[in-house]
């Protein structure tokens, strides 16, 4: 998997947030029908949408991660953590977890749901070109395959958000997924630890969910 320059994309985002403020301030806007909050802190750009899907019981994150620090970061989903208005914390499961579910229960409708509604928001939102995210691995992965739970293992690997270890002037995207029993995340507060920060988002209650369980 080759990885190369974060591209010009990813100076938009900086655009964004340096014609705003000059410090850590939340940036929200709308793009391909979700609404996205993005952050930079120490040189890392953190941007993410929730998607109003809710499939094999896990809410869905699209999340679009830049390092435009001097240092190497390892980022992860588990980094990713929802904490509800009434205490509770949920953490974004691993890719691999996330697999196996899909692998072990997944279907051709599943495949096709997830991939539309995760295609839907990243083609239509304004982020850095990733490096190393979704689109490379769907072409490692998304091979002409006879089985239908191989098919929908393999969308899961694609759009997951896998640990990636992010040079200077990289980025990656994918989706972190929560376990939420049928449930998208309702009103709270997103923390994320990326890189050398700690960022928090507020999360609003969300409209209402597709649901695309089979």
């Amino acid at each position: 998997m080759s990885v190369k320059s974060a591209g010009s994309a990813a100076m938009v985002l900086s655009a964004l947030v340096v014609s705003t403020s000059t410090g850590a301030q939340i940036i929200e806007f709308e793009s391909g029908g979700l609404h996205y909050q993005t952050q930079t802190k120490s040189g890392v750009t953190v941007m993410f949408a929730l998607l109003p899907v809710v499939i094999r019981g896990f809410s869905v994150m699209q999340v679009a991660i830049s390092n435009g620090s001097n240092r190497v970061w390892t980022f992860r989903p588990q980094d990713f953590k929802y904490l509800a208005e009434g205490g509770s914390t949920i953490v974004g499961s691993e890719a691999r977890f996330v697999v196996k579910d899909f692998m072990d229960n997944g279907g051709r409708d599943d495949v096709i749901k997830l991939v539309t509604a995760y295609e839907n928001g990243l083609y239509g939102m304004t982020r850095p070109r990733s490096t190393n995210g979704y689109e490379q691995r769907r072409q490692s992965v998304m091979a002409d395959m006879t089985s239908s739970k191989w098919k929908a293992a393999a969308a899961a690997s694609a759009i997951v958000l896998i640990p990636s270890k992010l040079k200077p002037g990289e980025s990656t995207d994918g989706a972190v997924f929560f376990v939420t029993r049928g449930q998208l995340l309702s009103a709270g507060k997103l923390t994320v630890e990326a890189g050398p920060s700690v960022y928090e988002f507020p999360i609003e209650k969300p409209a209402s969910a597709v649901h695309i369980d089979r």
